[in-house]
């Protein structure tokens, strides 16, 4: 054979076996990894497609490969929406509105001490009943003075609150009637446990100058401990009956923690409180974006009050009900105001509330188990039975009383602010308690880093269920 033949063979050989190993490198597909945030984001996208109240103003989103709770920020209507949110787990969230959380039971107020400086104390607002921190002795108006031997500052303070869901030591001083002024107390040790917190925090009856009043004192809004529990709302209801039974002619109920939660506690306790309400009177109306309202289910969703035999409105004089708000006093608990003004006289005792007129619902990602995340967006607007619902600026209060501006004396103490102003009220008597005012810098609240604070839950079966009916449909698609 010839050099030329050989060469010829050669290079057809080359030709083959190149073209073999291409058509090899074709069928091999390369190996990547698949970004979970990919999935994760896209889920939050199409809910946020569906749901988001402001859908015209949503935002473009950053790229898909993001932290899912950067993308899901990317989205939002700021500043108008103040209120949605995000959360790593869904099931930490429900547990959450539910009032169940890792914590010692103790709730606080953070205050300038003074002007001069910027240290930060913090004043106990309240103590949960069966919590370390009731264990420990702690009550309301203990004033912390450090953390873990740390004295809070306007620069550490945050960093401090960081440390409460492990066990950590407070140093703390009491007001002591018998010293006629605040003393230093033995430094505390707690351990946070898993807590249910009931929301019936204290309810109280007094008769003074001839006036029978009824005083409930309710934290946020939920029936029960979740998976159907309506423990809560049913121990509101046995309340109420009490004060029928009683015979009280005054009603004080105190919103000032109550920073919201489920719609359907927020119609249970309005209907033992309207007059003449019942099942064929309209609490609240409820409005979606433009695409959701295009469904039948979704165009006049109306939620009606509940037939209560414990209702105690035509029994109240004036035809007035007391409510006690603070700057914290937001969502379902002005869902109640809003709702019972049509039919009496809400006269507010306090500050303005936090104006949260818009509601949410909580998502998970059913069809993907690695995606644990939970998101709360803002999907509607409440109006009250005359349409009504200008009050993002919050309510304004008939009479006004900061809480800053006394030291706290105990839930049910007549001679507390908030309460004496209402008695006062109503009977017209001044109490003649001899009160040093304060002149005190509020700086926050642990109240303002609840899951449930502004949070105003949507409970409506139809519309809730066209709703996931929807989503469903494009997670099938998906």
């Amino acid at each position: 054979m010839s050099l030329k033949s050989i060469l010829r063979l050669l290079l057809i050989g080359m030709i083959t076996f190149g073209a073999i190993s291409c058509k090899q490198d074709e069928d091999i597909e390369p190996i990547e990894e698949k970004d979970p945030n990919i999935a994760i984001n896209n889920w939050i996208k199409e809910v946020m497609d569906e749901v988001y109240l402001w859908l015209s103003e949503m935002k473009t989103p950053i790229a898909n490969t993001s932290e899912p709770a950067d993308y899901f920020e990317s989205l939002l209507n700021r500043p108008t929406d103040r209120f949605s949110v995000i959360y790593p787990d869904y099931q930490q969230l429900i547990n959450s509105l539910n009032g169940i959380e890792l914590e010692a039971g103790y709730e606080f107020t953070l205050y300038r001490e003074s002007s001069s400086n910027s240290n930060v104390i913090a004043e106990i607002s309240y103590i949960k009943k069966g919590s370390p921190a009731a264990t420990a002795g702690l009550k309301r108006g203990d004033i912390i003075t450090k953390i873990n031997g740390t004295q809070m500052t306007l620069d550490n303070y945050r960093v401090v609150l960081g440390t409460l869901d492990k066990t950590h030591t407070l140093t703390f001083i009491r007001y002591v009637d018998a010293n006629g002024g605040f003393v230093a107390q033995p430094d505390v040790t707690l351990t946070p446990v898993q807590l249910s917190e009931n929301p019936n925090f204290l309810d109280s009856i007094y008769t003074i100058n001839g006036e029978k009043i009824g005083y409930v004192v309710y934290h946020f809004f939920s029936p029960g401990t979740g998976s159907g529990s309506t423990i809560y709302d049913d121990q509101m209801d046995a309340i109420f009956q009490k004060f029928k039974t009683a015979g009280i002619n005054h009603l004080i109920v105190d919103f000032r923690y109550n920073g919201g939660g489920f719609v359907s506690s927020a119609v249970n306790l309005a209907s033992l409180i309207g007059p003449g309400v019942d099942n064929t009177k309209v609490f609240s109306k409820t409005k979606y974006n433009s695409y959701l309202m295009q469904f039948d289910q979704l165009k006049n969703v109306q939620t009606v009050f509940k037939n209560k035999s414990q209702n105690l409105g035509n029994t109240l004089k004036n035809n007035r009900v007391y409510i006690l708000t603070s700057s914290r006093t937001a969502s379902a608990s002005e869902l109640i105001i809003n709702g019972l003004r049509p039919y009496m006289d809400v006269f507010l005792i306090g500050s303005t509330t936090t104006g949260k007129n818009v509601g949410s619902i909580p998502f998970e990602d059913e069809e993907n188990p690695e995606n644990k995340y939970g998101i709360l967006p803002i999907v509607s607007r409440s109006f009250n039975s005359l349409d009504q619902s200008d009050y993002i600026n919050g309510f304004g209060p008939n009479l006004e009383a900061k809480e800053s501006s006394e030291r706290l004396r105990p839930f049910g103490d007549v001679n507390e602010l908030l309460l004496r102003k209402a008695i006062e009220h109503i009977t017209g008597i001044p109490s003649g308690a001899r009160i040093q005012k304060l002149d005190r810098i509020d700086v926050g609240s642990t109240l303002e880093h609840k899951t449930r604070f502004g949070n105003l839950i949507d409970t409506n079966p139809v519309a809730n269920e066209k709703i996931s009916e929807l989503i469903h449909k494009n997670a099938s698609e998906r």
